[in-house]
C-alpha cells in the first residue's frame, strides 16, 4: 500500500515565531487538508513539464509551494551502438571520406585520362615530305602501323604476349598482387630490380597516359588509371590497344608495322617464332631490336618460347619445333631525315595531315632545281668562318628554297628562320614607303648633312655628306642621315606601321635610331616584306605547304591581304632599283632587277634582298656569336651570293666579253687615266682618289637624269703605243732598255 503523500513533497507550516500569539494560533488552527487517497493512482499529477514554472521565482500555491527546485530529468533515450564504441564515430567519417574521395578521382580520371587518349599513338606518327613535284625529300616521326583486334589475332600471338608478360592477364581487376609480390620476392633474392610486377594494363595507363618517371606517385597513378581501364574496357580491348601502342625499337609502334618492318608480313601470318621474338623486343626494344642485335633478339625469343610452355600454351614437342627467326636486312636510309626547309615547315605539314593515327604524306612547296642551287652557291661563297642562310619564295609568299646554315649535319640552327638579327639599312625599305605614303615622292630633296636628333648623331659610313640630294639618290647611296631626318619627319610610329603592314612581327622599339636598323629580324619575315613590294599586296605570309592555312575571316576584316596603291608601289620599285645600281651593284643582273644592301654595326651582319623576274631572294651572312667582322658589308659577299642564286635559277646566260655590259658599267676614273698614259703613283695619284667620289656623284647624277656613259675600252686596245711600251718593261716592272737598248731607256 503506497503512502497517501509523496515522498519527499510534504512540507511542515509554522507560523511566524515574532508573534506572542503564535503558539496558539498555531494550535488552534485546522491542519490543511491531504488530497484524498485514491488506490486507482488517481492521485493529481504533478503539472507538466512545460507548464511549471521552473524558472520563474518561487511561488505560494497552497499545498504545491515551489522553490528552485527541479523535477528530477526523464532518462535519455539509448544511444545508437557506433556511439556507444568510441571508435565507431571515426569508421563512419573515414568511410563518407573514402566515398568523396573515390568521386573525386573518378572526375580526375575522366579529365586527366580519357579512354580516348588510349587509341592514340604515344609519339606523333611518321609523315614524308615531298618537293612540288611529288619527290620525297624527309621524313619524320615514328612508324605507327594500324590498330589491330586481339580477338581476330592467331592464338599463339596473343599468348606469347601474355606469357611473357602478363599471364593472369584474364583473371586479375588490372593489378594483379600474386605478380607484384613474385617479382618483388624475385627482386630481393637478386640484390636488384630483376622483374616488374606491372600488368598489360598498367602498361597500357603507362604508354597513354604517363611518363616513365619512377616514383611512387606515378605507380600510384597508374594502379589507379589501370583500375579505371579495368571498369569500362573489356580485356580484349585493353589487349587490342596494348599490342596497336607498344614499342617494338626502330622508331616502330604496334605490332602491325612491326611484324612488316621485321619479317615483311601482317600480324596474321606471324609463327609462334615471329610472335615470340616480337613479344621479346617489349623489355628493351631499343636494345633488343633484331636489326641491330638478332643474337639479343633471337635469346629474348627462346626464353617467350620456355614461358609459353610454363604457361601451357606451348608443349615442350612443339616448343622444339621453333627454329630462330630470320628477320629483313636492314634497308639503307635513302630519304634525308632532316633539312632546314624540313625543320621549318613541319608544324605546317601535321596541321594539313590532320589526327592521322598512321603514316601521311604531305606535299610542300620546295623547288629541288632551286634547293640545289641555293646550297650550291652558299657552299662555294668565300665565308672565311661565317655562316649564310638564303631564302627563296615567290611573291605570293610560296618559298621555294631555304638554306639555314654552310652544314646541317654540323649545325641544325636554322639562321634563315630561327635567327634575329639588325637588319641595317634593309629596314630602310619601311622609313621609305612611310615616306611615300605620307606624300613624298622620290624626287623629293632633303638634307644629306650631318644631324643630331635628341642627343643622337648619326653618321653616313664612307663619312661624306652631299647636301642637298634627292631621296632616290639618298636611297640609293643608303645615306643614314637622310634616313634619320625622314625617320623624324614622317614619325617613328609610322615607320613602325609600315614594317608591321608588310609582315614584321618583331618586337620594334619606339625610338628614332630604327631608321638605320636597330630592331632585330629574322631573313624569312625581312623576306617576306620585300615580297609583298614585288606582288603589290602586304602582307605576304611565308609557307611551306600546299593546302595549308589561309587567313580566318578575322583577319580578312583587320585589313589581311591589302592592296597596295599602284604609286606607292611604283615609288618603291624605283628606290630599290637605283639602289640596286648604288650600293648593291654588285647584284646587278642584265634583267631588271630590284634590292637594298643592309650593314649592321662592325661588319656583324651582312644582307641582300630584293627581286627578279618571279623570284624575292634574301641572303644573310655573319657570325653565330654576333663577333665583328672587318670588311663584311650587304654590296660584298651578300650581293654577290644573291647574283650567282639569281643567274642561275632565272637561267641568265654568261656573256663572256658582252658589249652591253661595258657600255653599261660605270666609268672607272682610274682606268680613264691608266688608259691616257697617266702614272697615278705620287700625287698624282692622291690627286685622282680625291676627285674619284666627284667623279662618282657626277656619274649618279647623270644616271638619275637617264644618261649612261660608254665605259672607255681597256688602254691596250685604244692606245698601241703604251702597249708597245708595256710589252718592252719586264715583269718585274724594271725598264727594259737596260739590256736590248730599246726606246725605254729614258
Amino acid at each position: 500500500m503506497r503512502p497517501p503523500y509523496e515522498p519527499g513533497r510534504v512540507r511542515y507550516h509554522h507560523t511566524r515565531g515574532d508573534s506572542p500569539d503564535a503558539a496558539n494560533d498555531q494550535r488552534d488552527a485546522p491542519l490543511p487538508s491531504f488530497d484524498p487517497w485514491r488506490d486507482d493512482g488517481a492521485a493529481s499529477p504533478p503539472p507538466p513539464r512545460d507548464e511549471r514554472p521552473w524558472d520563474g521565482p518561487p511561488r505560494d500555491d497552497g499545498f504545491w509551494q515551489q522553490e528552485r527546485r527541479r523535477w528530477p530529468d526523464p532518462l535519455p533515450p539509448p544511444r545508437p551502438w557506433w556511439r556507444r564504441v568510441r571508435w565507431g564515430r571515426w569508421l563512419v567519417r573515414g568511410a563518407a571520406a573514402l566515398i568523396v574521395l573515390f568521386v573525386v578521382a573518378v572526375i580526375w580520371l575522366a579529365v586527366t585520362a580519357p579512354l580516348s587518349r588510349s587509341l592514340k599513338p604515344p609519339t606523333p606518327p611518321s609523315i614524308t615530305l615531298t618537293a612540288a613535284d611529288g619527290t620525297p625529300i624527309a621524313r619524320r616521326g615514328a612508324i605507327i602501323g594500324a590498330p589491330v583486334d586481339a580477338a581476330k589475332l592467331p592464338a599463339h600471338v596473343r599468348e606469347a604476349f601474355l606469357a611473357i608478360e602478363d599471364r593472369r592477364f584474364y583473371s586479375h581487376w588490372g593489378v594483379d598482387p600474386r605478380g607484384i609480390a613474385r617479382a618483388a620476392w624475385a627482386n630481393l633474392g637478386s640484390g636488384g630490380v630483376r622483374q616488374g610486377g606491372s600488368t598489360i594494363t598498367q602498361q597500357l595507363a603507362k604508354n597513354a597516359f604517363l611518363d616513365s618517371d619512377r616514383t611512387a606517385a606515378r605507380k600510384l597513378r597508374e594502379a589507379m588509371i589501370a583500375f579505371w581501364l579495368e571498369a569500362w574496357l573489356s580485356k580484349d580491348e585493353i589487349l587490342s590497344r596494348y599490342l596497336s601502342n607498344v614499342y617494338f625499337g626502330d622508331n616502330v609502334y604496334g605490332i602491325t608495322a612491326a611484324s612488316k618492318h621485321y619479317f615483311g608480313r601482317t600480324p596474321m601470318q606471324l609463327n609462334v617464332g615471329q610472335a615470340a621474338m616480337l613479344a621479346g623486343l617489349v623489355k628493351a626494344p631499343s636494345r633488343l631490336a633484331p636489326t641491330g642485335n638478332l643474337k639479343g633478339a633471337r635469346a629474348r625469343q627462346a626464353v617467350v618460347v620456355g614461358a609459353m610452355v610454363d604457361a601451357g600454351f606451348l608443349s615442350k614437342d612443339e616448343a622444339a619445333r621453333v627454329q630462330p627467326q630470320r628477320v629483313l636486312a636492314e634497308r639503307p636510309e635513302t630519304l634525308p631525315t632532316g633539312t632546314y626547309f624540313a625543320d621549318w615547315v613541319l608544324p605546317s605539314a601535321r596541321e594539313v595531315a590532320g589526327e592521322s593515327g598512321t603514316e601521311a604524306t604531305v606535299r610542300t612547296t620546295l623547288d629541288r632545281g632551286f634547293q640545289r642551287t641555293a646550297e650550291r652557291v652558299v657552299r662555294q661563297a668565300a665565308l672565311r668562318g661565317m655562316q649564310a642562310a638564303l631564302v627563296a619564295m615567290k611573291p605570293d609568299g610560296t618559298v621555294v628554297a631555304m638554306v639555314g646554315g654552310k652544314d646541317y649535319g654540323a649545325s641544325a640552327f636554322n639562321r634563315a628562320v630561327q635567327a634575329k638579327r639588325q637588319p641595317g639599312s634593309t629596314f630602310k625599305l619601311f622609313v621609305y614607303l612611310a615616306a611615300m605614303r605620307s606624300g613624298l615622292t622620290p624626287a623629293t630633296v632633303m638634307d644629306d648633312t650631318p644631324v643630331e636628333i635628341a642627343g643622337w648623331k648619326p653618321r653616313n659610313d664612307d663619312g661624306r655628306y652631299l647636301g642637298p640630294i634627292t631621296l632616290q639618290r639618298a636611297f640609293a647611296r643608303s645615306s643614314n642621315v637622310v634616313a634619320a631626318r625622314l625617320t623624324q619627319q614622317v614619325g617613328v610610329r609610322n615607320v613602325i606601321r609600315a614594317a608591321r603592314d608588310l609582315g614584321i612581327t618583331t618586337p620594334i622599339a619606339n625610338e628614332a635610331t630604327i631608321g638605320l636598323g636597330t630592331a632585330e629580324v629574322s631573313l624569312l619575315e625581312l623576306t617576306g616584306a620585300y615580297a609583298a613590294v614585288a606582288s603589290g599586296r602586304y602582307p605576304v605570309v611565308p609557307r611551306g605547304v600546299e593546302g595549308g592555312r589561309g587567313a580566318s575571316w578575322y583577319e580578312a576584316i583587320a585589313g589581311r591581304d591589302t592592296a597596295m596603291p599602284d604609286k606607292i608601289r611604283d615609288e618603291m620599285r624605283t628606290l630599290l632599283g637605283s639602289s640596286i645600281r648604288g650600293t648593291g651593284r654588285g647584284a646587278n643582273l642584265p634583267v631588271s632587277a630590284f634590292g637594298k644592301t643592309g650593314t649592321s654595326q662592325g661588319g656583324r651582319d651582312g644582307w641582300f634582298i630584293g627581286f627578279a623576274g618571279d623570284l624575292v631572294v634574301g641572303v644573310w651572312v655573319g657570325r653565330d656569336d654576333s663577333a665583328p667582322n672587318p670588311g663584311l658589308h650587304g654590296g660584298g659577299i651578300p650581293a654577290q651570293i644573291w647574283r650567282q642564286f639569281m643567274m642561275s635559277a632565272l637561267h641568265i646566260p654568261v656573256a663572256v666579253a658582252p658589249v652591253e655590259d661595258e657600255m653599261a658599267a660605270p666609268i672607272d676614273p682610274g682606268n680613264m687615266l691608266d688608259g691616257l698614259g697617266v702614272d697615278l703613283g705620287g700625287d698624282v695619284g692622291r690627286a685622282v682618289d680625291e676627285a674619284r667620289p666627284r667623279v662618282e656623284d657626277a656619274l649618279d647624277r647623270l644616271r638619275e637624269m637617264g644618261i649612261e656613259l660608254p665605259r672607255p675600252p681597256a688602254p691596250r686596245e685604244r692606245l698601241p703605243e703604251r702597249r708597245r711600251l708595256d710589252e718592252g718593261r719586264g715583269e718585274d716592272g724594271g725598264d727594259g732598255a737596260k739590256e736590248d737598248g730599246g726606246p725605254g731607256g729614258f
